[in-house]
């Protein structure tokens, strides 16, 4: 009870303070209501989305068509970042054509692709955006419990973004170690100048760091302190216990990574060896360090984040597929405990897995064989997972709309990701497909058809709620069925390229080592794939085109809603008035059931509100 009489409290505290008329900058920019920086984290994750992706558009031009001049923007890559970075091609007859992607840039293109895909656009999107807009709604709270950490958790966010995408524009341009950023290459990648695209990206993980702990601390304190009377444990949402647990995760590996950029920029700028061996040559030459440091330090710091990260990624998108899956088919959800002790056990594993992304680092067989069983282990609570989720589908009276279709979708293909992430696990089978690719094949498909599914069908199930008006249906269903077929026809094939033993992480997409009939190495077969897997990428952006007109068309011209609960669901987000009001609740919320009570025998409608009490039970 102490948390509700906290938020009652709360409640009084935030309607004195907003009694006077906010300012543009105070109500849009400057904002501690959770709904607005939510909406704030959202839009820059969006945008952060396509900016990623269309890096990778332009490398996989490179990789189909090595050497040859990127059509359309080539010319403007060229003007923006300089001859250095995006050379001339010289045709037949002598002339110029400005647009080649140098190798460097190609390095630069893939090392900023993941890290703005991962730290700038997937994260917040989950976790940041759809925490802030949903979690608090959902538990019955008026606002976060920190309002204004909340409010600099998004400006560190920001402020870390614009630090990246400045890179690209310094001499010696963006960081070109991969989104690892692994020393030595970090060190020594651009020694020409000081202050460059590695000392950048470091500086902008530290502001990408800082506000996820905070937000981290956010989330938990808020869950734990501020939930609505009757609200108990095992009364929360799926969601909600799947954004409690990576924020979590956040908290804890986040911490060694900050520490270890730290320490890799010390390496780069006054002259440390945290990371930096004995005996190291550059281009030749010894190189001019104190020595002594490890290498293989940085990568266990690294991937004691990076492993958790993963389900960073993919936790908030089983909440939301849980949500719309239950709210699709008008069942509650089967093995509702089994979720939720799935996803403590998953957050409790996800710290003791990372070194299997270190196999070939030379460890000893006993510890690659903990890793290889702790790995096994974790595959466990994702397999309840998903087939609680899949027994929810058997029987129910599924809706094809939109989310549902998102939702739906998102079981095979990230059942897809971790199916094929089992060879990785096991050194044997890892020594072959390590940095192959099969490995971006695999992670793909666990983040693209897997979790950003789950976000596009959570924007289409809440899009209602923050703006008042449906998404269009038709144009929903046009971009799912175009983006399901092309997502599959550029990930599919690279697990034959991966096996057939293409290498990632080059500019000429393997033409180096291409195979004839008298020289061994990569079938032509393979590398033409490039070819096909390329278009397949560029119709899938073409694909997104019908979402970005409808997301925002949607907001004046979309069909308005019919009422505060258009979805007919049962969780407190839909008892607010529609767009909820600062404070949220117009008036006390009590909760008297749990969170799912779809389809009750002897009930006239087919749901049952969370704060609906017993007394008013339908007959």
């Amino acid at each position: 009870m102490e948390a509700s009489t906290h938020a009652a409290h709360l409640h009084d505290v935030h309607e004195v303070h907003h009694e006077h008329e906010l300012s543009f900058w105070q109500k849009y920019i400057f904002s501690t209501d959770h709904k607005v920086i939510g909406i704030q984290y959202g839009i820059t994750a969006l945008l952060f989305l396509l900016f990623g992706f269309s890096l990778m558009m332009m490398m996989r031009w490179q990789l189909a068509y090595p050497d040859h001049a990127i059509p359309v923007v080539g010319g403007l890559l060229q003007k923006a970042l300089g001859t250095e970075m995006v050379t001339d091609q010289i045709l037949e007859n002598g002339a110029k054509v400005p647009g080649v992607m140098s190798a460097d840039l190609y390095n630069a293109f893939g090392a900023m692709h993941g890290t703005i895909m991962v730290f700038l656009a997937i994260v917040p999107l989950a976790f940041a955006a759809f925490g802030n807009l949903v979690v608090p709604l959902q538990i019955g709270a008026v606002d976060m419990a920190f309002p204004r950490v909340n409010m600099v958790s998004y400006q560190c966010y920001f402020i870390g973004g614009a630090i990246m995408l400045a890179s690209f524009f310094i001499p010696g341009g963006a960081a070109k170690s991969g989104w690892t950023s692994y020393s030595p290459l970090a060190t020594v990648a651009d020694l020409g100048h000081t202050f460059n695209g590695q000392t950048f990206w470091i500086i902008g993980m530290v502001f990408l760091i800082t506000s996820s702990l905070l937000g981290a601390v956010n989330f938990i304190a808020t869950i734990i302190q501020l939930r609505a009377p009757g609200m108990t444990w095992m009364r929360l949402p799926f969601f909600v216990w799947a954004q409690f647990v990576t924020a979590f995760l956040l908290l804890l590996a986040f911490p060694p990574l900050e520490a270890a950029a730290v320490m890799q920029l010390m390496d780069n700028l006054v002259g440390t060896s945290f990371f930096l061996p004995s005996g190291l040559i550059v281009s030749g030459a010894p190189a001019n360090i104190s020595g002594g440091g490890s290498p293989l330090l940085w990568q266990h710091l690294f991937w004691f984040l990076g492993h958790p990260e993963v389900y960073v990624l993919i936790l908030p998108g089983m909440g939301m597929v849980a949500e719309i899956i239950a709210n699709n088919t008008r069942k509650p959800i089967w093995g509702y405990k089994s979720l939720v002790y799935s996803v403590l056990a998953i957050g409790f594993l996800s710290f003791i897995v990372w070194a299997h992304h270190m196999y070939l680092t030379g460890m000893g067989t006993k510890i690659s064989t903990f890793f290889q069983t702790t790995t096994m282990i974790i595959s466990i609570p994702s397999v309840i997972i998903l087939t609680c989720l899949f027994i929810c589908l058997w029987g129910g009276c599924i809706r094809f709309d939109s989310p549902g279709l998102f939702a739906r979708a998102f079981l095979p293909m990230f059942g897809i990701g971790g199916l094929t992430g089992l060879p990785l696990g096991f050194n044997f089978s890892d020594l072959h497909l390590h940095d192959t690719y099969y490995v971006i094949a695999h992670f793909h498909y666990v983040v693209a058809p897997g979790t950003i599914f789950a976000l596009f069908a959570g924007i289409y199930y809440w899009y209602p709620k923050i703006t008042g008006t449906f998404m269009s249906e038709y144009w929903g269903k046009v971009h799912f069925w175009l983006s399901l077929l092309f997502l599959n026809l550029v990930f599919q094939p690279m697990f034959a390229q991966g096996m057939a033993g293409l290498n990632r992480r080059m500019a000429d997409g393997g033409a180096t080592y291409a195979g004839s009939d008298t020289v061994v190495g990569i079938a032509p077969s393979v590398l033409h794939a490039n070819v096909h897997i390329s278009w397949a990428a560029w119709l899938l952006g073409i694909s997104q085109i019908p979402f970005i007109l409808n997301f925002f068309i949607s907001m004046t011209k979309g069909r308005r809603v019919a009422s505060d609960n258009p979805w007919g669901a049962t969780t407190l987000e839909w008892q607010t008035p529609t767009p909820p009001p600062h404070g949220n609740f117009t008036k006390p919320i009590e909760v008297y059931r749990g969170p799912y009570e779809y389809s009750v025998p002897g009930h006239t409608a087919d749901f049952t509100p969370q704060n609906e009490p017993e007394k008013l039970k339908h007959a």
